[in-house]
């Protein structure tokens, strides 16, 4: 699973111009489900994002959760994040799980991290979405994790 995770003032999705989710202040997460990922990657993922130290304390440094600044999650399914481009002119996204794979991973991801007391929106899977954010920071971290053997 690969995602890109933005700390953002305020984020939509728009699909066929209509607005179908947004957040104040909280986390931009695109993720791509990959080829043999499963629930241990989803609940690796859920508990990181959910718990991860983005927004700044009352000395300026990066030391407090969502939970702690009332932020929600804006998870956004981008299946080009387990594209590659080592090779060739056009992207190679052979290392992405197919739909029916992905789909029920990506929502499953949406829950476990609401578990965790966070509010989550979604953008709509599979869909093509216009994506708009203002990222605070600006704050951009990449973060990956290989499937875990079984």
């Amino acid at each position: 699973m690969k995602a890109l995770i933005q700390r953002v003032s305020r984020a939509e999705v728009r699909v066929d111009g209509e607005r179908v989710a947004g957040i104040g202040k909280g986390l931009l997460i695109f993720v791509a489900v990959e080829k043999g990922d499963g629930v241990a990657e989803v609940r690796k993922a859920a508990e990181r994002f959910a718990t991860l130290r983005v927004f700044e304390d009352e000395e300026g440094k990066m030391n407090l959760p969502l939970a702690a600044v009332g932020g929600s999650v804006l998870l956004v399914s981008q299946f080009t994040l387990a594209g590659s481009i080592t090779r060739g002119r056009r992207p190679s996204f052979d290392g992405a799980a197919p739909p029916e794979v992905a789909r029920p991973l990506f929502e499953a991801l949406a829950n476990a991290i609401r578990g965790h007391g966070v509010p989550v929106r979604t953008g709509i899977f599979g869909a093509h979405m216009e994506v708009e954010l203002v990222n605070d920071g600006p704050v951009t971290l990449l973060w990956e994790s290989k499937p875990t053997a079984s």
